[in-house]
């Protein structure tokens, strides 16, 4: 059976880092046409932080360039997030998602989670200041 499961998230002080894993087990990153994180503060819509496209080229949302990386291992099956210098304002749910070879939806870019038909459940990332 198909899932992704995220790890890595926990509780830091401003200025820290934390690396999050999504594991996708049952089927091979390889075979995705793309993978992204996204969050979703309390109270607040989903925001796209960062994809690996289907043309492999990472990208990062404006608001976390030059703090957030995001890389594919398609060895270990893994999407990572690394984040560095991180802000209270980077406190959310990140949530692993995937836009399946299957899935004949409309692509709306790299940030916009109708762009994805597959998530996981989520890790919790909090930054205190």
């Amino acid at each position: 059976q198909e899932q992704l499961v995220e790890s890595g998230g926990g509780s830091v002080q401003s200025g820290g880092s934390l690396r999050l894993s999504c594991l996708a087990s049952g089927y091979s990153v390889r075979n995705y046409r793309s993978m992204a994180w996204f969050r979703q503060a309390a109270g607040k819509e989903r925001e796209g932080v960062a994809a690996v496209e289907d043309n492999g080229n990472p990208r990062v949302a404006d608001s976390v360039k030059g703090r957030f990386t995001i890389s594919q291992d398609n060895v270990k099956n893994t999407l990572y997030l690394e984040m560095n210098s991180l802000k209270p304002e980077d406190t959310a749910m990140y949530y692993c998602a995937t836009r399946q070879t299957t899935y004949a939806g409309i692509y709306y870019g790299f940030l916009d989670p109708r762009s994805y038909n597959y998530w996981g459940q989520g890790t919790q990332v909090t930054v205190s200041s």
